[in-house]
């Protein structure tokens, strides 16, 4: 090659390189001129040695046309070796032309919609720091590779390929989020005020973004990532086959195709995912609103795909890897669910602890042990044990209901699948007896497989994060508990230092404790013992006054011990079987019927006899009548006072008072009625109505006046003061 075609080589190289832009249609004219200049001037030159050759020489004519296609080769090998080097040049300007927009999206642009809220702004810019971080780097490499001209084709191949995990990674988290991103966008514009401070920042940050704003920005990461096999396609082209970078540089135009194929899959399961894992709450008449031809004709085929797998007639797709993974999601959720339920009655249990307040209650004990252990129960109410209700609440309760809230989603979608595939499988057997489908039917096909790729590919992650998760949640569980144990050890400790037996030894101090519990148990036992006695077991319905002949009269014939009362209403089926309504007193005749079976009592109503079943009948306690309510009160003359009755000798070690309570619980229905509850202390003003029927008594609960029934009250004894206390 002659000084003269370098020279002209060189100047039409530095000439497009001084009027480089990141215009893409640049290389184009380019080339045009590469065309027009060099090959001219190389093509004259060559005539013009041809023809004074001739002349002096006589060469023959094969002789001149051989040098002239050789010419023309050496000048189109040039021109391709320019081209290469231009698209290689191309590929670095753009690249940071394009970093340099990044950043000016992530800092600039970004910082300056702070009034957006921070879940907007994740949305719109998504992982665009890491796309940043990974271009830089990139970047760097592709630009040391111009040191090194000769291998420089070569280095450009390789580092696509070294980078095309990277590329894939932080690309496919963008664009899963570029049309959730351009819908914001379209809310923006539905807000003028809004959209005008937006595009003022964008213009005056971004000028040639125009009228586009926030969408032109958005889509440059899409549009830089689809073009880089075509920028490698173009050195592919201008690069000759035996050359040694050829095969790279095929490698990394399919590597970075297949990039842009695994990010469109992926958004693909991606737009699948987020239709299928949405959790409606539809009552019944919205649900039978969304009922059609379509969903029913759809619904219909998938049962009976699923009746002729259950009947053997065509086989079942077998997918183990999913299956095991599908079982260990359960296996997950299941403990998901399980801890999530034992924390909700651990809360409640907590709660119910806490509405328990002893130390509020006065004891009459102005000073000792019971004043300091209220003391350190008031302490640990207000303060430990809220405290720790709080925190429990806050860190474990919280993030467990977060947990099982994420679970709605993959088992959405697993059972999505289950319906997907036996779409998918009946259109396989129409593949394969027709041979074609629908446009429909196979995107019906990609919808499963996309389904079943997201799960196949992301339920190992999602099965380890709960895992993880999981174990976090107990493990702060676990830390709450230590720190109040030794919250309640550390304000316990003080309290412990100032009662009187402190400093006895701790063997000692267990004998001393075992002693005084055993005696107050004693005498605990022993009230219970009265109490029994005083009081007879309340029946599950009290009887009514309209029922108490009938019940006298069972009785009397049967005696007490024979006497039962039906719990719930029974309707009798069989001709022998009775049909009673709840609250009936019944007489035990015999406690199976004619064949053996223990749970049919054949029992005497007082009027019929026949069969009951035995679950609902429960033994009936008499009541005292009222003559013997009175007898035991022992009413004066004044009814309004009431006049103790002389009772037994209660045990040496239990003061008794005499005193009325109510024997079972009773509603008010009316307001002259008070309502009671079973055990409920009462003072009894008049036992009678003013129509001086004895069944019902006037008396006062709770600073409340009202009428119950007689039959209701009864007269029992009680310690005066009963518990324990350490002796000195």
């Amino acid at each position: 090659m002659s000084w003269k075609r370098l020279a002209d080589l060189a100047k039409v190289v530095q000439g497009s390189q001084e009027s480089w832009g990141t215009n893409q249609g640049l290389l184009g004219s380019q080339h045009s001129e590469l065309n027009r200049g060099p090959a001219l001037k190389f093509g004259d030159s060559g005539r013009s040695t041809e023809r004074a050759d001739m002349a002096k020489h006589g060469a023959d004519e094969p002789s001149c046309r051989s040098g002239s296609l050789d010419g023309e080769g050496r000048a189109s090998e040039d021109r391709s070796l320019l081209r290469q080097r231009l698209a290689v040049q191309e590929l670095i300007d753009t690249e940071v032309s394009y970093l340099h927009m990044l950043q000016l999206c992530a800092s600039d642009i970004r910082s300056r919609l702070q009034q957006l809220p921070q879940g907007d702004l994740d949305v719109l810019f998504s992982n665009i720091d890491d796309i940043i971080k990974v271009n830089s780097r990139f970047l760097h490499d592709l630009q040391e590779t111009a040191s090194k001209k000769e291998e420089q084709v070569q280095l450009v191949g390789n580092l696509f390929l070294e980078f095309q995990e990277e590329l894939e990674q932080v690309y496919k988290v963008y664009c899963a989020s570029y049309d959730q991103a351009l819908l914001l966008v379209d809310t923006y514009r539905k807000e003028p005020e809004l959209q005008r401070h937006i595009q003022g920042i964008i213009e005056a940050v971004v000028p040639q973004a125009g009228s586009s704003g926030l969408s032109f920005l958005l889509v440059i990461p899409l549009q830089r990532i689809t073009r880089y096999p075509l920028l490698l396609q173009k050195i592919l082209e201008n690069t000759v086959p035996d050359a040694s970078a050829y095969p790279v540089l095929q490698r990394a135009v399919s590597a970075l195709q297949d990039v842009n194929t695994n990010i469109n899959e992926y958004k693909m399961r991606k737009e699948v995912a987020s239709k299928y894992t949405k959790v409606e709450q539809l009552t019944l008449r919205e649900r039978l609103a969304r009922i059609n031809t379509h969903t029913l004709s759809k619904k219909t085929t998938r049962l009976s795909q699923l009746l002729k797998q259950e009947a053997g007639l065509i086989p079942r797709t077998e997918d183990k890897e999913f299956d095991d993974l599908e079982e260990r999601f359960q296996w997950v959720s299941l403990c998901v669910t399980e801890l999530k339920n034992n924390v909700a009655a651990y809360l409640d249990n907590l709660q119910t602890f806490l509405c328990f307040r002893p130390h509020e209650y006065s004891l009459d004990i102005p000073e000792g042990p019971a004043v300091q252990y209220c003391n350190l129960a008031r302490d640990l109410q207000l303060e430990a044990f809220l405290t720790f209700k709080q925190r429990l609440e806050g860190l474990v309760w919280q993030p467990l209901c977060s947990l099982a809230k994420a679970l709605l989603g993959p088992q959405n979608l697993i059972k999505k699948r289950l319906d997907k595939l036996l779409d998918f499988e009946r259109l396989e057997e129409k593949l394969l007896e027709v041979g074609s489908v629908t446009y429909q039917e196979e995107a019906a096909r990609h919808t499963y497989q996309a389904l079943n790729s997201l799960l196949v590919a992301e339920l190992p992650q999602f099965n380890q994060l709960v895992v993880q998760w999981l174990g976090q949640i107990l493990r702060t569980f676990v830390t709450l508990q230590r720190d109040l144990a030794k919250q309640v050890l550390q304000r316990a400790e003080g309290s412990m230092a100032q009662l009187p037996h402190h400093h006895v030894p701790e063997p000692a101090f267990r004998k001393l404790v075992e002693d005084t519990l055993g005696r107050t148990s004693n005498q605990l036992r022993s009230f219970q013992e009265t109490f029994e006695k005083v009081l007879p077991p309340p029946t599950t319905q009290p009887l009514l006054p309209g029922s108490e002949r009938q019940a006298q009269a069972l009785l009397s014939r049967y005696g007490p011990g024979k006497l039962y009362q039906v719990t719930s209403n029974i309707s009798g089926t069989g001709t022998l079987d009775l049909t009673l309504p709840r609250g009936q007193i019944v007489a035990l005749l015999q406690n199976k019927d004619t064949k053996g079976n223990n749970n049919r009592w054949l029992v005497d109503t007082g009027g019929h006899r026949g069969y009951v079943p035995a679950g609902k009948l429960q033994l009936y306690h008499v009541v005292p009548s009222a003559e013997e309510l009175r007898r035991q009160v022992g009413l004066n003359k004044d009814p309004r006072c009431l006049t103790p009755e002389p009772s037994p000798a209660p045990a040496p070690s239990i003061p008794t008072v005499n005193q009325v309570i109510a024997v079972y619980p009773f509603v008010a229905r009316s307001s002259h009625e008070v309502s009671l509850q079973a055990g409920q202390p009462v003072t009894i003003l008049e036992a009678q109505d003013k129509k001086g029927n004895p069944e019902w008594s006037l008396v006062e609960v709770n600073g409340q006046r009202g009428y119950v029934p007689s039959g209701f009250l009864a007269r029992a004894q009680s310690p005066v003061l009963w518990g324990w206390s350490l002796p000195s």
